[in-house]
């Protein structure tokens, strides 16, 4: 369907393109704010929009009480060429921009953080790293797979490598022509389901981090799924403990090549920040959205309680705070496509969001009163969800470090 649309979308505006050149003027009406987009991003917005409130939003509640995904809202996903935003047509993707991916993420985010995140590890951490590092055959073979029918997890986390990640543990050995793959991995997203891994391991620990190589596996080499995690938030987002007892992978599986997974990781980690950012900002506005217009239908003392100048106020705070946390996303995310350096604002952007989902998803409840404090709204949800903004993917405190290396290095050249 997303192919469909954007397909349509392209032809609208290859119409009306001119002929040659462009004016000064024109030039300058180039310059456009953060909240302009292209045809083709618009329709995406609009076209996740009602999928996430038609096929997502009467399963969000039951899947977040069962702590397990909808395999229907999966299939959906992968029917409406969602997981496959940035892949070429040619390996049965859409074919669309970067913002594209961050948008569908953020409009996910709105109804169903849990939801949103499956397709944002998928997009923004697997596919990107098939399609940046993979050979031309890996790509032929892994894409379209992962565009059409196959969940994808991103394996680095271990129980001794946190936010210190190189400090895996999980060993690779050749053998002939596969590799013997032992260890574990932890808090691994999208693992119940997934049936592609990216594995990291180190195949030369005399190296350090200089050894960690990346391998693509699948679930039936024997991967084995372990702990799935029962979790304060985005309950029906699996999270799993990985274990692999001599699992066997081709060596034609390695990603990049042998002990450039360090690299892989650190490159690809910032464009996932930048989708974690948008899953936080989609969830702060979904709770926005379902918390005021029930302050401005409650009356008490003759007059809508949103309306009383303490809670106005409070509103009107948090309409700035999503509007700043919006900016900062978008900005980082047309930064990664420019080709620009985006590593310090994708920082920005994800610590922000996530004091900001925090923020506004806990105000909501309180707008709400005693009706947002119980699971009916799903206001209270939102909350929940907003806690694991602040560790995954890179916790607060880490992003706050990155920036203020950035800050150091740029003052301390003048």
């Amino acid at each position: 369907m997303l192919r469909t649309v954007l397909a349509s979308a392209r032809l609208r505006i290859c119409s009306k393109l001119p002929a040659r050149g462009f004016s000064t003027s024109q030039a300058w009406h180039a310059i456009n704010s953060l909240h302009t987009f292209s045809e083709e991003e618009e329709l995406l917005r609009e076209s996740v929009r009602r999928f996430a409130h038609d096929v997502v939003g009467p399963k969000v509640r039951e899947m977040d009480e069962n702590e397990m995904m909808d395999p229907s809202v999966v299939k959906s996903l992968f029917d409406q060429g969602l997981m496959g935003i940035e892949t070429s047509a040619d390996h049965g993707g859409a074919e669309s921009s970067f913002t594209s991916a961050i948008i569908a993420i953020e409009e996910l985010a709105k109804v169903d953080p849990s939801v949103s995140v499956m397709c944002d590890v998928h997009n923004t951490l697997v596919n990107t790293v098939i399609r940046k590092y993979g050979t031309q055959e890996q790509q032929e073979k892994w894409l379209p797979q992962l565009a059409e029918s196959k969940l994808g997890s991103f394996c680095l986390s271990e129980p001794a490598s946190g936010s210190d990640a190189f400090a895996l543990q999980t060993r690779a050995t050749k053998d002939g022509n596969k590799w013997i793959i032992n260890g574990s991995k932890m808090w691994i997203t999208n693992s119940h389901e997934a049936e592609v891994f990216l594995i990291f391991a180190n195949i030369d620990p005399s190296k350090g981090y200089k050894g960690i190589t990346c391998f693509i596996a699948t679930k039936d080499m024997g991967i084995q799924i372990a702990k799935k995690e029962q979790k304060l938030g985005i309950r029906a987002s699996s999270t799993c403990t990985l274990n692999f007892d001599d699992l066997k992978v081709p060596a034609e599986n390695v990603i990049g090549g042998e002990g450039l997974g360090y690299k892989i990781a650190i490159e690809i980690l910032n464009e996932g920040r930048i989708g974690i950012a948008a899953q936080m900002l989609g969830l702060a506005q979904g709770a926005f959205d379902k918390a005021i217009p029930y302050t401005y239908e409650r009356k008490q003392f003759g007059q809508a309680v949103g309306t009383f100048q303490g809670m106005a106020f409070q509103i009107a705070q948090a309409a700035i705070d999503l509007e700043s946390a919006r900016l900062l996303t978008y900005n980082a995310a047309r930064r990664k496509e420019e080709g620009r350096s985006f590593t310090k604002e994708a920082a920005m952007a994800k610590y922000w969001a996530s004091v900001i989902a925090q923020r506004v998803s806990g105000q909501a409840i309180e707008w709400a009163g005693g009706v947002g404090f119980t699971r009916e709204t799903g206001i209270e949800k939102f909350w929940r969800d907003s806690k694991i903004g602040a560790i995954y993917e890179g916790t607060s405190n880490i992003q706050l470090q990155t920036i203020s290396k950035f800050i150091q290095k740029e003052y301390s050249l003048q």
